[in-house]
């Protein structure tokens, strides 16, 4: 008689291989296995909130920079409106006091560059809205983790 021979399974299972009701894409159970899917998904919320971050950087960049080049453009146009402006008065009244129409104008601009500054010394105080969106997101996740 033929002796019998070990059957595929038999050959994995003597080779230390797992038995064949467990499949490969089954997740592992016990501690190990909740530990490594609660790894898991904080490292997707980090990565996501990651992203977040970064979507919301880029806009402001974006903001940023539109709202820049519509000043600088806008403040070249107002410099030359100014200037022109100025001769225009200072020609108008060139008989009679152009010295006294040359000093008003001089402190229309001091008084008008003192103003603009306050503002913007003012504006530089608040508080920017910058990742306020992640933050709340992040603040969410802690109290959900909370739970």
């Amino acid at each position: 008689m033929a002796a019998a021979r070990p059957t595929h399974t038999d050959g994995a299972r003597a080779r230390g291989a797992a038995p064949p009701s467990a499949s490969v894409g089954d997740p592992p159970s016990g501690l190990a296995g909740s530990l490594r899917g609660l790894l898991a998904n904080l490292v997707n919320a980090a990565r996501t909130r990651g992203e977040l971050l970064q979507v919301e950087l880029e806009e402001e960049k974006l903001r940023v920079a539109g709202i820049a080049v519509f000043a600088l453009a806008a403040a070249f146009f107002m410099a030359l409106s100014v200037l022109v402006l100025t001769f225009f008065l200072i020609l108008l009244f060139w008989d009679g006091n152009r010295v006294l129409v040359s000093g008003l104008i001089g402190a229309a601009y001091l008084v008008i560059g003192v103003v603009l500054a306050l503002i913007a010394r003012s504006r530089a105080g608040m508080k920017s809205k910058l990742f306020s969106a992640s933050l709340a997101e992040l603040k969410k996740d802690g109290e959900a983790l909370k739970q």
